[in-house]
């Protein structure tokens, strides 16, 4: 019986080769995803269209939902089996409207990449009054997930990637005011609470759905330059996280620890594809690699031991069934 991850039992470098500079296009070689069928959140700016393209070009057939359809039409153009479909994930109903459509279709669900977030955004709430970071990178993902799993579950051996990011270090999640209606805003801690939820959606997603020959992994995709991620982020916040200088300038050492685009998507595409994880769920990756767990409390590679907590992971899917209105039943 293959064990679970629960309090990072598994977190351990599996020696896949690869390394921070490896890219989508080198951890897929050898990989042939034809007559598969993929759904990119996301999958139409930054790390996300590298995922689509990289995924389209070993054979996979890419869904790529998007509020802007115009903007993913002109990015997706030129690449080859894409499809664009209508998907708002800070509006339930049209997650819904999206599910429902991709089931009507019959098809199995292959692979189910959750890559689209926001980061570092002003005090926002959705339409149920959920904050925003939480509702978009988390509960969206969560709502996804469960109205999909029918076809998760048809695939025989799919596969659901959760990008995160090693911000859930920020903070843990605060079951008892998660959307900061009793306790000062704070952008940071909204964003790694949300992150953290992805970790152990993650977690719990595989201890549950491996029975049915479906794996949930999380990862960190690394600092990434050249993607809209940031962009409403204060410079105050840039300079109190010793980003940039005093007149906006990125600091040349933090330039030059940066990833390239095609090495931000890397670990999303090793997660997705790597026959090294055929064995092997719930756990969270950076740099084409299972991460090792986090030492200490200050930023640091790896993953905090409260993002892969068995009692926190439970708590969280009943909590998150009940802010959504759905049972993910997983039968």
């Amino acid at each position: 019986m293959e064990q679970n991850n629960y309090q990072g039992v598994l977190q351990k470098p599996i020696g896949s080769g690869f390394s921070a500079t490896s890219t989508a296009d080198d951890v897929s070689k050898g990989i042939d995803l034809t007559g598969k069928v993929a759904i990119v959140t996301g999958g139409n700016t930054g790390i996300g269209l590298e995922t689509t393209k990289v995924l389209a070009l070993a054979g996979a057939t890419v869904v790529v939902p998007a509020r802007d359809i115009e903007k993913a039409r002109r990015n997706l153009d030129e690449i080859d089996r894409v499809e664009i479909e209508t998907m708002d994930l800070m509006n339930p109903e049209s997650i819904h409207v999206f599910a429902e459509k991709f089931l009507s279709s019959g098809r199995p669900l292959h692979l189910l990449i959750n890559n689209a977030g926001i980061m570092w955004v002003p005090l926002r709430r959705d339409i149920r009054g959920i904050e925003s970071q939480l509702a978009t990178n988390y509960l969206a993902s969560f709502q996804l997930t469960a109205e999909l799993w029918p076809a998760l579950r048809k695939a025989d051996g799919a596969r659901v990637v959760n990008v995160s990011s090693q911000g859930h270090q920020f903070a843990s999640f605060d079951f008892n005011d998660p959307n900061f209606l009793n306790r000062k805003y704070e952008t940071l801690q909204a964003y790694g609470q949300s992150k953290t939820a992805i970790n152990l959606f993650a977690l719990e997603l595989d201890n549950r759905a491996k029975a049915f020959g479906v794996k949930a992994y999380s990862l960190h995709p690394g600092s990434i330059g050249g993607t809209e991620l940031g962009r409403e982020a204060s410079l105050e916040l840039f300079q109190q996280m010793g980003f940039s200088d005093a007149k906006g300038n990125l600091l040349p050492e933090v330039a030059a620890s940066l990833k390239t685009i095609p090495q931000g998507a890397a670990t999303t595409v090793w997660c997705a594809t790597s026959p090294m994880l055929d064995a092997i769920g719930g756990v969270y990756c950076e740099d084409a690699d299972i991460a090792e767990l986090a030492p200490g409390t200050s930023p640091s590679n790896g993953v905090r031991p409260y993002s892969l907590d068995e009692v926190s992971a439970k708590k969280l899917r009943t909590l998150s069934e009940e802010m959504i209105g759905i049972a993910f039943e997983i039968a």
